[in-house]
C-alpha cells in the first residue's frame, strides 16, 4: 500500500473510519444499535490492531470521551495507529468544537479536522470567523489541518479562501445541515448527482483530498465505488472507509485487496 504526505504526516492510502464504532450506520436505527452492541472496547482495539497489521496506519475518529479514552488505552498498551481527530460539537453547545479541538491536540492527534456536518452548517450560516479561527488553532499546534464537508460548494469556499493541509470530501450529501450540524438517521438520500458534483470539485482542489462516504454508508455497490475511486483519486489523496467486522471478519483484508486492484493498480498504470 502506498502512503501519502498530508501536512507532513505519512498516511496510508486506505484509512479506517470510526462510524461503526460509534453507531453511525447511515442505514437504520437497528443497524446502528447492532454496531454499538458489537463494538465493545476490546473489539475496537482489536480492529485497530488488525488495521496496523495490514498496513493501515491512520484512524479517523470522533472527539468524544469514549473514543479518546480508548485511544489513550490503546497507545498505552503499545498500539501505534495515528489519529486524525474529527472535531465535533455538542447538542446545545455549538462552541464545543473549541474544547474538543484543544483536547485532541493535547491527547496527541497527528491531524485534526472539523466535522463535515459542522462545516456544512458554518458555510450555510456564513460563520466565516470560525473557519479562520479553527485553521489558525490547528496550524499553530503543528498538526495536519483539514475540513470535511458534504456540500461541494462548501469545499469550493474552503479551496478559495483557506489553505488547509487537506480537505475531506464526502461522495454523497445525505442530509441538509444548513439548519443543524448534527447527524440525522432519518430521510438520508444517496444521489448520483451529488457524487458527480463532488468529484468535479475534487479535481480542482490543490491540497490532498480524503475521499469518504465512498460506499454511501453501505448503501451502494462496493465494486463500482472502487472503480470510481480509481478514476478520481490523485497521487496524494487517500480513502477513508469504516469496517463492520461482525458482517465479515475478513472485510478489512478484502477491501485492502480491492483498493490495491482498483485504485493503486490504476495509479501505477497511469
Amino acid at each position: 500500500m502506498r502512503y501519502a504526505n498530508i501536512g507532513g504526516v505519512s498516511v496510508s492510502g486506505l484509512c479506517i473510519g470510526g462510524n461503526p464504532f460509534s453507531g453511525f450506520s447511515h442505514q437504520t436505527r437497528e443497524r446502528s444499535k447492532e454496531m454499538t452492541d458489537y463494538y465493545t472496547p476490546s473489539r475496537i482495539k482489536d480492529t485497530w490492531r488488525q488495521a496496523e497489521a495490514l498496513g493501515i496506519n491512520t484512524f479517523f475518529g470522533r472527539t468524544d470521551d469514549h473514543i479518546m479514552g480508548l485511544l489513550e488505552e490503546y497507545w498505552d498498551e503499545g498500539g501505534s495507529i495515528q489519529w486524525f481527530a474529527q472535531v465535533c460539537i455538542e447538542r446545545g453547545n455549538p462552541d464545543a468544537w473549541r474544547k474538543w479541538l484543544r483536547a485532541s491536540i493535547e491527547l496527541g492527534a497527528s491531524g485534526t479536522y472539523i466535522h463535515g456536518g459542522v462545516v456544512d452548517n458554518w458555510y450555510a450560516t456564513e460563520q466565516w470567523d470560525n473557519f479562520y479561527e479553527a485553521l489558525d488553532t490547528m496550524s499553530n499546534a503543528g498538526v495536519a489541518s483539514g475540513f470535511a464537508a458534504h456540500q461541494p460548494t462548501a469545499h469550493e469556499w474552503v479551496r478559495d479562501n483557506l489553505k488547509p493541509d487537506f480537505q475531506m470530501c464526502s461522495y454523497y450529501n445525505p442530509t441538509d445541515r444548513s439548519r443543524s450540524a448534527h447527524h440525522s438517521d432519518e430521510g438520508e438520500k444517496w444521489e448520483e448527482e451529488d457524487r458527480v458534483k463532488m468529484l468535479d470539485v475534487i479535481a480542482t482542489i490543490p491540497c490532498p483530498v480524503v475521499h469518504y462516504k465512498v460506499f454511501a454508508g453501505g448503501n451502494k455497490p462496493i465494486l463500482e465505488a472502487f472503480e470510481t475511486m480509481g478514476k478520481a483519486m490523485r497521487e496524494n489523496d487517500v480513502a477513508l472507509v469504516g469496517f463492520f467486522l461482525k458482517d465479515n471478519p475478513d472485510m478489512m483484508k478484502e477491501d485492502i485487496a480491492l483498493f490495491e486492484e482498483y485504485v493503486e493498480g490504476v495509479a501505477v498504470l497511469a
